[in-house]
């Protein structure tokens, strides 16, 4: 199994880039989040991907976070929803998007991923629940910043949960990433 890709960028036609690594061009499907980021051909990346086999083919499935990853092999557990499905997914919505509306119960955020019905949609929610549910995520409306808080404090050892806890405790406080992750460790360290 391939887990993760570091190479150049070789050539992108949405939702597939190929990624040169060492002379050996692999062709990764990504969300749009992650092509869209990308500062063009010729240009760094790196992927931690998903190796989908079937009998007739064998595709690669690219994001820029294993966060991400992990929530997109929740997705493609649930029966009925396949890797394509999983990934037009994440065109809809982020993460956090993704696991706001397990949680919240949000039918109709999965009803506009395309080729995925109601049925499906709330078989993702009631199976994927307590999957999520058992992350404590928080929600909050800057956890686009909260998610960069807690990578970086993993990163120094830290649980999820007691980044979490760390943030929940900053009360707002902390304009910018760096400032929150700062406050955080300061109280992490008492």
């Amino acid at each position: 199994m391939i887990g993760a890709l570091k190479g150049v960028v070789e050539l992108r036609q949405d939702p597939t880039i190929i990624i040169d690594v060492n002379g050996v061009g692999y062709r990764v499907l990504v969300p749009l989040s992650v092509s869209s980021k990308l500062d063009g051909l010729g240009s760094k990346i790196k992927l931690f991907t998903y190796t989908h086999v079937r009998e007739d083919a064998l595709e690669l499935y690219g994001f820029a976070e294993s966060e991400d990853l992990r929530v997109f092999e929740y997705l493609i557990s649930v029966n009925g929803v396949g890797c394509r499905t999983a990934l037009n997914v994440f065109s809809v919505g982020t993460r956090m998007d993704i696991m706001k509306a397990i949680t919240s119960n949000d039918v109709n955020f999965f009803t506009s991923v395309p080729r995925l019905g109601k049925k499906n949609a709330q078989k993702i929610i009631i199976e994927l629940k307590n999957k999520i549910g058992g992350e404590d995520i928080d929600l909050s409306a800057d956890s686009g910043d909260n998610d960069e808080v807690i990578g970086a404090l993993r990163s120094f050892g830290y649980s999820t949960k007691e980044a979490q806890s760390a943030i929940s405790l900053l009360k707002g406080e902390g304009a910018t990433v760096e400032e929150k992750i700062r406050l955080a460790l300061k109280y992490l360290g008492k």
